[in-house]
């Protein structure tokens, strides 16, 4: 595997005891922790990628956002979500190598074996 490549993450926030408004502030306020981390790239997923069944929001899928990271720096990545999300519903995407993995959290248990399972994918195990 090439260490150029680059894993694409897209985590959607899953809380329904939040309304519209504080669940787009809390994505906002990951999404600008993530981009202090170093990332390729991070936004929030706009309403032309909507995946079935989303909500939109101010034209960005609510609770949805996408950050791009180098090899190197996916653990980081993964380690900062785990402290940050532990405990909270995510669903994450992992694509990287052409192929694409999804789990689902709803606890710190369930975020750390899910954590686990990106890595090994992305390594290729």
């Amino acid at each position: 595997m090439s260490f150029e490549s680059n894993v694409k993450l897209t985590i959607t926030l899953s809380n329904p005891s939040l309304d519209a408004d504080e669940q787009e502030r809390e994505t906002r306020n990951l999404l600008r922790e993530i981009r202090d981390l170093d990332v390729e790239s991070a936004e929030l997923v706009g309403v032309a990628e909507t995946p079935l069944g989303s909500k939109a929001f101010g034209g960005f899928l609510l609770g949805v956002l996408q950050a791009e990271v180098s090899i190197a720096n996916f653990k980081k990545l993964l380690g900062f979500l785990g402290d940050r999300l532990g405990g909270k519903s995510i669903e994450l995407e992992v694509e990287a190598n052409g192929k694409k993995l999804k789990v689902k959290a709803s606890s710190r248990e369930e975020l750390t074996a899910a954590i686990e399972q990106a890595q090994k994918f992305v390594a290729g195990n």
